[in-house]
């Protein structure tokens, strides 16, 4: 069975380390790379809609991203970036490494989300999976 993943949020994971909204939003986030990091091999259902990591967000009203346009064009940039398709399924690992190899590494992440409140934590780090093993 496939998880429901926001495409955006495989930029997010890249440069996680604990900050965010709350720490029961940060709490869960890092609940959640966990459990994705322990199994690679996990499917993805990438669609550009609140997820797994959205649950504890602040700004998902019953469902609604209350910045939904905005994160919805960092989904659209993320899947025309890695090549994929809304609604694809793909490993966790293959997702995060097209999203290293397509955009971290290829440095256009600023450009699909350098408008995001937390781009201060990404802006000037290497990725979490800068050696290429995402089995921590």
């Amino acid at each position: 069975m496939s998880k429901f993943l926001r495409p955006h949020h495989g930029m997010c994971f890249q440069f996680y380390e604990g900050k965010g909204y709350s720490a029961d939003f940060t709490d869960h986030m890092g609940r959640v790379i966990k459990e994705l990091e322990a199994d690679p091999a996990q499917k993805l259902l990438l669609k550009a809609e609140t997820d797994i990591v959205c649950e504890n967000c602040p700004n998902n009203n019953s469902g609604i991203c209350s910045t939904r346009e905005k994160v919805q064009r960092y989904d659209e940039a993320v899947l025309k970036a890695c090549g994929l398709d809304e609604a694809g399924e793909i490993s966790f690992a293959r997702f995060i490494e097209l999203v290293k190899d397509k955009i971290i590494d290829a440095g256009i992440r600023g450009d699909i989300c350098g408008d995001c409140s937390w781009d201060y934590i990404c802006r000037d780090k290497k990725s979490r999976y800068e050696e290429g093993d995402i089995c921590c």
